[in-house]
């Protein structure tokens, strides 16, 4: 491994100053250099004639220059142009906003070009996607990588090194996996597989490839998962142990009986609560599932144990409501609560600070704040987290340090399919409410082209004439110069002047101070205003159930999570709610959505499209579970290499100092191990 470890700029060719080109790349040693994937391929006679050439297509060319020139578009941006000649005719490739290859195309060269082509102005164009220059290639290899560059490197100087460091270096790569295993598992040599990626000779060699390095990355994630685990496990924890009949008040004192799905999740988490051992446990449940019930009765157990307990949520509209949950469900039974914002002025924010320094505060409801190095704990033994995947992980660390190995359940209204979340959260227990309420009905959800925007405002009308209420979201605060989208203080006007004339209509948006938005809030749930005109502030957590239905403005502008966090706030009452989705989608990834959301409402089935759509990268947010150091995953459709890897992670007792070693090199950069 020691060799793998040599830094890039002692490799030969290399030297300082093509070093510090690698290292924008994040190429720092060989081994990094082995694992910088090609981003595509070209084979070097698969091409199409310049004739052939029609508007509209994707194709791949090859051809010579015959002149070049770097221009200026109106808008300042820079247009490189190259005319490419081949047996049957000429045709102009263009590069935009890439100035610098007007050093390195020049006339006389022969080139590879791959694009789309486009008629502008009468004449044929090839908007040009990737290019390699092929005189500058001596190789045998008729499939050639297509590499991620920076400026001052090229595709042959990176092809060069890597193929130096695959002769000379891969011999010393460690196989991980034991003959046996790899049979089982169908999986080729740890060497065969980096070759085959960087230089494959076929399709089927290439799948071969990325199946077993997919696997490899996959396997390392896996394993220090599985050390992390193991090392929590060591730790004594809290062993909560009831003194009085606080959890039993507080069950009784629920507006609903527990379903099936909340009774089997209480009884997951008391189990760990009981134990000596840190919980450290993840609770799934779609918008409505009743996470909030069953965290109250955590906090309850927590608090019966003589411990205090700290409820933390993204967003101060989310955690004043949970604030208002709790004071609902321990209603004249022991307990003192406090609410901490980043909005609390200091002198209500300094009483806070101290009761719950002393232990007189016995649970800790707000935001961010709580995580602040003022707020000291007397007797922390229960930390929740709420959406989860709006925090990164160092901050759950940080509201895990205001205790002595705390308790730790964070809470998720983001379904994640099963397979997936043992991966993504692999050091966490999980625990899934799988069913709603009973006596829910879905939401019926409509997708209408604002042509007829008038249609949704219609029927709104009539709902609120009928004692209903109504939500209208749309994306921006103020209107934007840059961006023509609706803006919630235009649409706001529009509403009281002339859409819901005649109704009371509020404003809620994230400038607001807390107190105002408390304020708007209260006075849309008590029923004095009618229509609430929002952004997503609205997200996540609030619940009024006379609101029977939602008008999303340009909805074509939200992700699918997103849309379905923000249906969740109907359908709350006994009420058939409506969302209405008004949308002008412009491609159809845009037009996908709109139809998956009038098709499903079940939140698991909709994770999985939502996955399938964005990738994992974009569906976790990736900085904040290391996952961007997957270079060969991809979560979203190798559920079969995920699973895999699990099992033979598995096989291994414990990570051995080869794998540290191995894990090390792989993840140094991620930050979802590390911050733990």
């Amino acid at each position: 491994m020691e060799a793998l470890d040599k830094k890039i700029q002692f490799l030969r060719g290399v030297g300082p100053k093509r070093s510090l080109l690698l290292h924008r790349l994040g190429i720092e040693t060989v081994f990094d250099l082995l694992w910088y994937i090609p981003r595509s391929y070209y084979d070097r006679n698969r091409v199409q004639s310049i004739k052939e050439l029609q508007d509209g297509q994707n194709c791949s060319i090859r051809g010579i220059v015959v002149a070049a020139s770097l221009k200026r578009s109106r808008r300042g941006m820079s247009v490189f142009e190259a005319i490419l000649q081949d047996h049957s005719g000429s045709v102009t490739a263009v590069w935009f906003n890439q100035p610098f290859l007007s050093r390195s195309i020049k006339k006389g060269q022969n080139i590879w070009a791959r694009g789309r082509s486009k008629l502008v102005y009468d004449r044929l164009q090839l908007q040009v996607q990737e290019y390699d220059l092929l005189d500058q290639d001596s190789t045998s290899h008729m499939v050639m990588p297509i590499y991620g560059l920076t400026e001052g490197l090229t595709q042959r100087s990176l092809r060069q090194l890597t193929e130096t460091a695959l002769h000379e270096f891969l011999p010393n790569y460690p196989e991980l996996l034991d003959p046996d295993q790899a049979r089982r598992f169908r999986l080729i040599d740890i060497k065969t597989a980096f070759w085959n990626m960087h230089f494959p000779q076929s399709g089927e060699n290439y799948k071969e490839a990325r199946r077993r390095l997919a696997c490899e990355e996959l396997l390392l994630f896996n394993l220090g998962l599985k050390k992390l685990k193991a090392a929590q496990q060591i730790y004594l924890g809290v062993a909560h142990r009831e003194q009085d009949n606080l959890v039993q008040e507080v069950t009784q004192q629920l507006p609903f009986m527990l379903t099936p799905a909340q009774r089997r999740v209480t009884t997951e988490i008391f189990a760990d609560m009981e134990a000596s051992r840190p919980m450290n446990r993840l609770l799934q449940g779609d918008v409505g599932a009743g996470k909030t019930a069953v965290a109250a009765l955590a906090i309850a157990k927590a608090l019966s144990s003589g411990y205090q307990a700290a409820f933390m949520a993204p967003t101060e509209i989310l955690a004043q409501q949970h604030f208002r949950n709790m004071k609902s469900f321990f209603a004249g039974l022991k307990c003192n609560m406090a609410l901490l914002t980043g909005s609390l002025n200091s002198s209500l924010r300094q009483p806070v600070l101290a009761g719950v320094s002393s232990g007189e505060v016995q649970l800790l409801v707000g935001t961010h704040a709580l995580i602040q190095e003022q707020v000291q704990f007397a007797k922390l033994g229960l930390a929740i987290v709420d959406e989860q995947h709006r925090f990164g992980v160092r901050q759950r660390a940080l509201l895990s340090d205001k205790g002595i190995k705390p308790d730790i359940l964070v809470m998720s209204a983001t379904p994640i399919p099963r397979t997936l979340a043992l991966t993504v959260y692999g050091d966490l227990e999980m625990s899934v409410i799988d069913s709603l309420p009973p006596g829910r009905t879905p939401v019926k959800t409509v997708f209408l082209r604002r042509e007829r925007r008038s249609q949704a405002y219609q029927l709104m009308r009539r709902h609120l004439a009928d004692g209903a209420q109504c939500y209208v979201v749309c994306p921006l605060i103020e209107e934007s110069v840059k961006q023509d989208l609706l803006a919630a203080q235009t649409l706001y006007d529009e509403l009281r002047t002339e859409l819901a004339k005649g109704f009371k209509v509020g404003l809620l948006h994230g400038r607001m101070r807390g107190a105002e938005k408390e304020s708007i809030m209260e006075s849309f749930k008590l029923g004095y205003i009618q229509v609430l005109v929002s952004t997503t502030v609205i997200e996540v957590g609030v619940d009024v159930p006379n609101a029977s239905m939602m008008i999303i403005e340009q909805a074509e502008r939200f992700g699918l999570s997103q849309l379905h966090q923000l249906r969740g706030r109907v359908g709350r009452g006994s009420r058939q709610s409506l969302c209405f989705l008004l949308a002008d989608p412009k491609n159809p990834g845009a037009e996908q959505r709109m139809q998956l959301m009038t098709s499903i409402n079940d939140g698991f089935r909709l994770a999985q499209a939502d996955l399938s759509l964005r990738g994992a990268g974009d569906f976790w947010g990736v900085r904040q579970h290391g996952l961007n150091q997957l270079q060969v995953a991809d979560l979203s459709r190798d559920l079969e290499i995920v699973e895999m890897s699990r099992q033979l992670a598995a096989a291994f007792p414990a990570m051995n100092s080869l794998q540290q070693k191995y894990f090390d090199m792989k993840f140094k950069k991620a930050s979802y191990i590390a911050a733990n």
